[in-house]
């Protein structure tokens, strides 16, 4: 499996914690944030997470920044991506199995424990197929412009 991950000035840190947990796990991981804690543009980085997320080179996407919610906004203008902004593992566990999200931004802020478990249940968790909810993936897809 095949996680993209980026991050804004204010993930850095938070970022190579992520990295260094995912590949323990054995899952291939791809940075496309920055490295250093200059300001920069998080749109950039989100885009390109979710580029590969549409295209199907990468499998789940995490994005990172100070609260998660500018890069969920921005990652979601990308067709095909579904990013939820996560800050707990019920909503983790709901949004992989209820909408099929395949991009989880988080809080830079988030206690790091938490962030770990919240990335374990968005990454383990199946889409439940359901027909409600394919339904509205379907809507929700048929609207992409």
């Amino acid at each position: 499996m095949t996680i993209g991950i980026a991050n804004d000035h204010r993930g850095v840190k938070r970022k190579k914690e992520i990295i260094k947990f995912l590949e323990k796990k054995g899952y291939k991981v791809v940075n496309y944030g920055t490295d250093n804690s200059e300001s920069v543009d998080y749109p950039k980085y989100a885009f390109a997470v979710g580029e590969d997320i549409s295209s199907k080179r990468l499998d789940f996407g995490i994005l990172l920044c100070g609260t998660g919610i500018g890069m969920s906004i921005a990652a979601n203008k990308v067709k095909g991506v579904r990013c939820a902004r996560i800050d707990s593992i019920k909503d983790a566990k709901l949004t992989r199995s209820h909408n099929d999200a395949n991009v989880l931004a988080i809080s830079s802020e988030l206690n790091f424990r938490k962030t770990k478990r919240i990335i374990e249940t968005f990454i383990n968790t199946e889409f439940s197929n359901d027909e409600r909810h394919v339904k509205r993936i379907e809507m929700m897809s048929k609207y992409e412009h």
